[in-house]
């Protein structure tokens, strides 16, 4: 069998143009993993509303982070994948879960080159619903309605192994080991407390009253809570951090249910109100650089924490294309294809 890996990130609009970005909005919100509500009450939440209220919104934002060359996302996640294509002996395919390129596209251009053993690597550090799952979900229904030949093995969620906690507490000291900074948030992107206890494997664990995600668990396998206070946890492990200088926080909340708290931008107003002169932030839910990062954090949360009466805030770019990360994912693609060639041996 031929090998191959598609290597598979979020995704963007075409352009900063507002038709653009409906179209992207309506497929993303549209996901039943992304809002996970019945379809007619999703159909009347984003076609009825969200698709005639945001796009403009959104699109304003898009054209304050837009390169030159597209989107930031789209670039950075090409440009790892050149440089791991360097270190590995496998043809890696990049798509999108949503917008272009898109994974049937990226599948079928594996499939003409021959392959017929994929590895789905999906670019999210930690498990959740509306990003990994969605992604492997979606990766099945291709393979069973077009390309049935193929065999699919996945990266599991990587966000506590050994060589991506080096790399990421690495990226972050280079930024911090010159700042004389007060607070450090490590900022992962929010997602209903519903998606927490749906992905709950024992269907009792997921409480989150601030115990359960330090209570060992075979929930913790799919529970994104836990994998984003364990990074926390890790990094500062590893970077020596001092207690009550580094918090965890939850961004980009959509609606009126309860979604994972604290949420970011109140905390980044706390911080402002109670003082505190110099933070930096980081965003680990994220391994590239994206609207989220670049315009939530990076603009509109140096705003708020200037206007509460902050002075220097500092945001920790994503891992992007850094030699060392794109070095760890063409290891662990290799790794896998050792293995599988053993396993074919066998």
């Amino acid at each position: 069998m031929k090998k191959g890996v598609l290597m598979v990130n979020l995704g963007s609009p075409d352009s900063t143009d507002p038709e653009d970005v409906k179209k992207y909005l309506g497929e993303f919100l549209m996901d039943e993993r992304v809002i996970d509500f019945p379809l007619w009450a999703r159909t009347l939440l984003v076609k009825g509303i969200i698709l005639n209220t945001r796009p403009k919104k959104s699109a304003e934002a898009y054209s304050k982070i837009w390169w030159e060359k597209g989107s930031p996302l789209i670039v950075l996640s090409e440009m790892l994948q050149e440089k791991v294509s360097e270190k590995v002996d496998v043809p890696i395919v990049l798509a999108m879960r949503y917008g272009s390129p898109s994974m049937i596209q990226g599948l079928q251009k594996l499939n003409d080159m021959g392959v017929d053993e994929v590895l789905i690597f999906p670019l999210y550090p930690q498990f959740a619903m509306a990003t990994t799952e969605t992604i492997l979900v979606l990766a099945e229904e291709i393979r069973a309605a077009h390309f049935p030949h193929m065999r699919f093995s996945d990266i599991p969620a990587f966000y506590n192994k050994p060589e991506y906690i080096e790399v990421l507490s690495r990226s972050i000291e280079e930024k911090i080991k010159d700042l004389d900074f007060e607070k450090l948030v490590f900022s992962y992107h929010g997602v209903p407390e519903r998606h927490i206890r749906k992905s709950d494997v024992t269907k009792s664990h997921c409480k989150i009253d601030g115990t359960c995600c330090k209570t060992a668990s075979a929930a913790h396998q799919f529970c994104y809570r836990h994998q984003c206070y364990e990074t926390t946890r890790q990094v500062a492990e590893k970077l020596n951090l001092k207690e009550g200088t580094y918090f965890t926080s939850f961004q980009s909340r959509l609606g009126f249910d309860p979604w994972l708290q604290p949420y970011t931008d109140r905390t980044i107003e706390r911080f402002g109100k109670e003082g505190i002169k110099k933070m930096a932030i980081v965003t680990p839910a994220f391994v590239s650089d994206c609207l989220e990062t670049l315009e939530e954090i990076a603009m509109e949360g140096e705003e708020i924490f200037h206007e509460m009466g902050g002075k220097e805030f500092t945001t920790i770019p994503c891992l992007n294309d850094r030699d060392d990360w794109a070095h760890v994912v063409a290891t662990w693609i290799n790794d896998w294809a050792i293995v599988e060639s053993s396993k074919a041996i066998a």
